[in-house]
């Protein structure tokens, strides 16, 4: 069984290098810095995820590609869950085996964005979870996008928790009030990601 395990692990990373490796060096790559991503309920909210566009003609097609909730979405189209993690497409041919997804791990405060990691094959969350080895796991008509049913991993934040993560972006002006109860929940929440940090 140890074996096994090990073979699936040289697997994983094996094809996780691969990946690594079709990512064009291309110039026609869509400029992204720490300006881009602000507070996220300015962005478009459909269901419990929200999007953009950093073409704003395409705003409304990558709208009506969330809400359809199947299909590829266009170039520019920005995913977002919660406030520290972003996805953002590429132009097609960037990187083929991510579908030209680019994945992005946020600092946020009052003061704005600050990028921690970016990239498209090794970018690891605050959960220590690869992210494309998350959506990777996506069924093929939902390009990579997870959603409950999608195929991806379960994470371990339940809806509300990620509504509060939402509600309390820092990079909003203060603009919701956390409840006393919810204030325990963030700063359970934090503990519990500082201790897996130390670990």
């Amino acid at each position: 069984m140890k074996s096994f395990l090990l073979t699936l692990t040289g697997f994983a990373v094996l094809s996780m290098q691969v990946i690594a490796e079709t990512v064009t060096d291309s110039t026609d790559a869509l400029s992204v810095d720490a300006d881009t991503f602000e507070c996220m309920l300015d962005m478009t909210k459909v269901r419990h995820f929200y999007v953009g566009n950093l073409n704003p003609d395409k705003l409304e097609e990558t709208k009506s590609l969330a809400e359809a909730g199947q299909g590829e979405y266009p170039e520019g189209s920005i995913v977002q869950l919660v406030p520290t993690e972003v996805m953002v497409k590429q132009p097609k041919g960037t990187s083929p085996g991510t579908k030209d997804w680019e994945f992005f791990e946020l600092n946020v405060s009052a003061e704005g964005t600050q990028i921690h990691k970016r990239g498209y094959a090794d970018v690891v969350n605050r959960f220590g979870g690869n992210c494309l080895g998350c959506h990777i796991k996506a069924k093929p008509e939902f390009d990579m996008v997870c959603e409950q049913g999608h195929g991806c991993d379960p994470i371990p934040l339940t809806r509300d928790v990620i509504a509060l993560l939402q509600k309390t972006d820092p990079r909003c002006g203060g603009r919701y009030v956390p409840t006393e109860q919810e204030i325990a929940v963030l700063k359970q929440l934090r503990a519990a990601l500082s201790q897996r940090n130390a670990q």
